[in-house]
């Protein structure tokens, strides 16, 4: 039987781009599970942008990870052992235990999934944080109309592959941006966007204004730097920005200098942060909405899978570099 359990800490603050010695593996005791609690085996880890921010000391929408704390994410695992009526041994579920093979936690934070209705890992994508901020992000933010161009930047990613799958079923002209030709043709060949442009290649601005002729309607953003400020100047009037993610900003030792920002004035531009737990209480309407687009085919998605907890570390840094293809995952079981 075993009795311990692996896990990553975070053991020092980056500076500048995250390392492998930023992060700590150790072996504990399995906890055991107290009164209203339950003992999960992990079976799979999500890695996201997001954890580089709660790395940071700095104020933000979350509290950082303390130097020797359990690195943060969503799992999902099978329940071993109950102490709350609502779960037994052998149900699948939605954690946020973090970069470990077992954890505790009070039963009221876990969520039931059915590992039949799709597998396990999609609750970590696509039925998953990244679909949801997809779906709110797009629809009550962006609102895209029939007719509009949709851009979408890291468009082969857990969150922007969604974002231009659902504008194309919209009616939307939907043009991505994605790193390296092996992404752009995913981006359009499989998953239909009408053009994608490759920021690593020259004349990146000139190229995405040939594929969006009549400027830009709504810009769901998930790069930041460079790409969002060539992007501020190809803004129509009254277009919407979705402020999902900033990417290529997060290892910066200092603030990028955005040069465009006058377009938000001139062009009376609504530009809005998306953090997805503003819609907690709804998540179940956008895994019901999302649920049926896979089902009808309509949502084509990809995994992008490291194998054990000790190359979680290396997943991130890679994920952070934009080195994944798909959502980016760990396979711990």
């Amino acid at each position: 039987m075993v009795t311990m359990n692996r896990q990553v800490l975070l053991a020092a603050r980056p500076q500048g781009a995250v390392r492998e010695e930023n992060f700590r593996i150790v072996d504990a005791p399995i906890p055991k599970p107290g009164d209203g609690e339950v003992l999960v085996k992990n079976d799979w880890l999500s890695l996201d942008p997001y954890m580089r921010g709660r790395m940071n000391e700095a104020k933000s929408y979350a509290t950082p990870v303390a130097i020797g704390e359990v690195m943060v994410g969503q799992t999902v695992g099978e329940v071993l052992e109950s102490r709350d009526p609502a779960f037994k041994p052998g149900d699948k579920v939605l954690t946020s235990l973090g970069w470990q093979l077992h954890g505790a936690a009070k039963g009221k934070t876990l969520r039931k999934i059915d590992a039949v209705r799709a597998p396990a890992s999609y609750y970590l994508g696509i039925l998953g944080m990244p679909g949801i901020t997809a779906w709110f992000g797009l629809t009550e933010i962006g609102e895209p109309k029939a007719g509009e161009t949709l851009v979408v930047s890291a468009a082969s990613g857990a969150v922007g592959s969604v974002v231009g799958q659902l504008g194309r079923s919209m009616g939307c002209r939907v043009v991505g941006i994605a790193g390296g030709k092996a992404k752009c043709d995913y981006v359009v060949q499989e998953l239909g966007f009408d053009a994608c442009i490759d920021h690593k290649v020259g004349n990146f601005g000139e190229r995405l204004c040939e594929a969006c002729p009549k400027g830009i309607d709504v810009d769901f953003e998930n790069v930041g730097g460079a790409v969002l400020d060539t992007l501020l100047g190809m803004m129509n009037l009254s277009s919407r920005i979705v402020i999902c993610g900033l990417v290529a900003e997060y290892n910066a030792t200092e603030p990028y200098g955005y040069k465009r920002l006058r377009s938000i004035l001139v062009n009376r531009i609504r530009m809005q942060g998306m953090l997805v737990f503003d819609w907690a209480d709804r998540y179940d309407e956008a895994i019901e909405a999302l649920s049926g687009y896979l089902g009808a085919g309509k949502l084509k998605y990809r995994e992008s899978i490291v194998e054990g907890i000790d190359s979680a570390p290396r997943g991130l840094i890679g994920l952070l570099k934009g080195e994944n293809f798909g959502k980016q995952l760990v396979k711990l079981a």
